[in-house]
């Protein structure tokens, strides 16, 4: 049996596209000491693989980071492996807010170095020592209360297009350059309280360890990230604090929370929270694109990256061999307003 895809991601996407079923989208990790990532990696492959499950999943030594969708008619089935495995036992899903079910159109499972690229060195400090979790209702409650300091936790592209009310959102493209510019940029605030949100809660775990770690004294998290938020305003009948749409990794981009467009497209300058890949394979740029400059760009971020896509595919391929990827944007970007400049920095596979 193959342990990994050979099949063309374009003949997955329309398949995915094709597919008759129902799916679910769900998330969720685990720092747990794996002993053999590289055979577990390979025994959940073997396990969801005939269950028809998608998504992007990372194994590493200190545990598992998982986005992935299941048709529902094995959904139960899914549970019941995940909750009979010695290291998922009881681990909590985060479903979906918006879900079509075309969020993955292929499994990848891949083994690495940690599940969640932060840079730390974690026998510097202690791991387990993390913030207080903090339900929806407390979050909220917290915020409201003077002097109180929101950070979130993504990358700029995230908080672009959704974030907590008051929130300082850091102009930055990786996790590991967060946690620099938090621990440089509010060195100030050690004695505030400090609230911290991310997508559905790993960053944060590492992240409020971290920060204890530097002094930080009363570091508090948001439970289950802006995933879970979403459910239990919806289950509780409260005020969404969270403004906007909340960006996901994978094809649907972005899912939204509240009805509130707080970004514009990156070329018109109209309102719009829909991310764009450059439809030129040899870019992929992520950026925020409308469906009038989606329609008169081609789904492109450049002319130059248009002029590329409508070349024959063979000539397209000779044109990658050797090739800088988006060699394109820089000419780009010179003709860009400069406050929109910083945005074009993110490129996705």
């Amino acid at each position: 049996m193959l342990l990994h895809n050979r099949v063309d991601k374009r003949e997955l996407k329309k398949r995915l596209m094709e597919e008759p079923i129902k799916r679910v989208t769900l998330s969720f990790y685990r720092y747990v000491i794996i002993d053999t990532p590289n055979e577990y990696r390979d025994e959940l492959y073997k396990r969801w693989e005939s269950l028809n499950v998608k998504g992007r999943i990372y194994v590493a030594r200190e545990g598992i980071n998982a986005q992935l969708s299941v048709p529902e008619e094995h959904f139960e089935t899914f549970r019941k492996d995940i909750y009979n495995d010695k290291y998922l036992t009881n681990v909590p899903f985060k479903v979906a807010v918006e879900d079509d079910g075309k969020s993955f159109y292929k499994l990848l499972l891949k083994v690495r170095r940690k599940i969640v690229a932060d840079g730390l060195n974690d026998d510097a400090f202690d791991v387990t020592n993390v913030g207080k979790h903090l339900s929806a209702k407390e979050f909220n409650e917290a915020l409201e209360q003077e002097g109180t300091v929101v950070v979130d936790m993504r990358n700029h592209y995230e908080s672009e297009v959704g974030r907590f009310e008051n929130a300082i959102c850091p102009d930055v493209d990786t996790f590991r350059e967060e946690l620099e510019w938090v621990t440089e940029n509010l060195k100030d605030k050690k004695d505030k309280k400090v609230l911290l949100y991310c997508t559905g809660g790993i960053r944060c775990e590492k992240a409020s360890a971290y920060f204890k770690h530097e002094g930080f004294k009363d570091v508090n998290q948001l439970h289950g990230g802006i995933i879970d938020y979403a459910r239990q305003i919806k289950q509780e009948g409260l005020e969404s604090k969270f403004k906007g749409k909340n960006f996901v990794f994978d094809e649907r981009l972005g899912e939204k929370i509240t009805h509130d467009v707080i970004s514009v497209c990156h070329q018109c300058g109209e309102p719009c929270d829909e991310h764009t890949n450059c439809a030129n394979d040899d870019c992929h740029l992520l950026f925020i694109q409308c469906e009038k400059c989606k329609e008169k760009m081609k789904n492109c971020c450049t002319p130059e990256c248009i002029s590329i896509t409508e070349l024959p595919i063979e000539e397209q391929r000779k044109l990658r061999k050797g090739r800088i990827k988006n060699d394109s944007l820089s000419v780009y970007k010179s003709r860009l307003r400069p406050d929109l400049k910083k945005l074009f920095t993110t490129k996705t596979t």
